[in-house]
């Protein structure tokens, strides 16, 4: 369990976002059978791209699994620079995750030494990362909270070569060069009998009190109940980047290749709850600031765990299952 998203550890005594489940309209979701999905990954690798997000529905899917296994069972996790591998002994069976916070080639790359601020993102390389999952089985993308800035400063060249040229891009057009760089490198890669590809919608963020009614300047900090109001939609998700990435997909369905999109953006709108808040561990020291106002500091992007991405994987779970009849893995 990470420390990012270990919430009761941190001090967190309310509960219940752990407790609840998410129900669709007009279907039921099957329930998560850890047994049959590690024998539908006999022998095979579930690999999930992109960024802590991402990472925290990895940390979800190896908690879900890992738990249902006999303490005999044997397993174990490798970290190697990027790749993190939990894998299953007995099936020969890896649940994977590889850091690509922007999906394509960055100075963001290193899954330790990274910040925000200042990335560069070399928009059509992409090689560097996808050579670490040409032969999964099973990849799950995401890729946005790293992109929620007005311009993105895009190279046309290598890191470290003077010829290279840097340009401030307008964020949607960068983000639009990026899923093409990955769209063309899967249409050429894949191969298509034997790899289900699946792309995770943006995960929505808490950070504005004021659009669930709560005092302007507040956040997620202390919040303990759900959003109830139906189809709430708040500021936190940037619906014109998912515009882009359903373009990408539809191009990728006319040249016989199918990416399925899994949108888990408008369930998880309403977990203002589920957050760690400042039930985390603190990778900095806090200011005085942040310790007189403790919402100062509070996460309202990632999530707790046991907690919403558990649902996120059960739609996967779903989705392998569903789509398996039509695809010969």
């Amino acid at each position: 369990m990470s420390d990012q998203l270990a919430c009761e550890k941190f001090g967190r005594k309310d509960l219940t976002y752990q407790n609840w489940r998410w129900q669709p309209h007009h279907c039921d979701l099957p329930r998560f059978n850890a047994t049959a999905l590690l024998e539908r990954l006999r022998n095979k690798r579930l690999v999930f791209v992109g960024d802590s997000l991402n990472r925290g529905q990895w940390v979800s899917m190896v908690c879900l699994v890992e738990t249902s296994m006999p303490s005999s069972s044997p397993k174990s996790m490798i970290s190697n620079g990027s790749l993190t591998t939990f894998k299953a002994t007995d099936y020969n069976a890896s649940i994977e995750f590889y850091w690509a916070p922007l999906l394509v080639e960055s100075n963001s790359d290193n899954p330790v030494n990274h910040r925000l601020p200042d990335r560069i993102v070399r928009a059509h390389a992409i090689e560097k990362h996808a050579r670490h999952w040409t032969d999964a089985h099973i990849l799950v993308f995401n890729s946005y909270l790293w992109w929620k800035q007005p311009k993105m400063n895009t190279l046309w060249g290598s890191f470290g070569n003077s010829d290279g040229i840097y340009k401030d891009v307008e964020m949607l057009r960068s983000y639009e060069m990026a899923l093409k760089t990955w769209a063309d490198w899967l249409e050429i890669h894949i191969n298509r009998t034997k790899t289900q590809l699946f792309f995770i919608s943006m995960s929505p963020t808490h950070q504005r009190a004021e659009e669930w009614g709560e005092s302007a300047g507040e956040n997620c900090y202390s919040e303990t109940e759900m959003i109830g109001k139906d189809e709430y939609q708040g500021n936190g998700s940037n619906p014109e980047m998912m515009r882009k990435v359903e373009a990408s997909i539809n191009d990728l369905k006319s040249r016989g290749l199918t990416v399925r999109l899994i949108n888990i953006t408008q369930l998880s709108e309403y977990r203002k709850e589920g957050h760690p808040s400042i039930y985390r561990k603190q990778w900095e020291l806090l200011t005085q600031r942040q310790i007189s106002k403790p919402s100062a500091y509070a996460d309202c992007i990632h999530w707790c765990l046991p907690g919403v991405p558990d649902v996120w994987n059960q739609l996967l779970y779903a989705y392998i299952f569903n789509s398996s009849s039509h695809n010969t893995f």
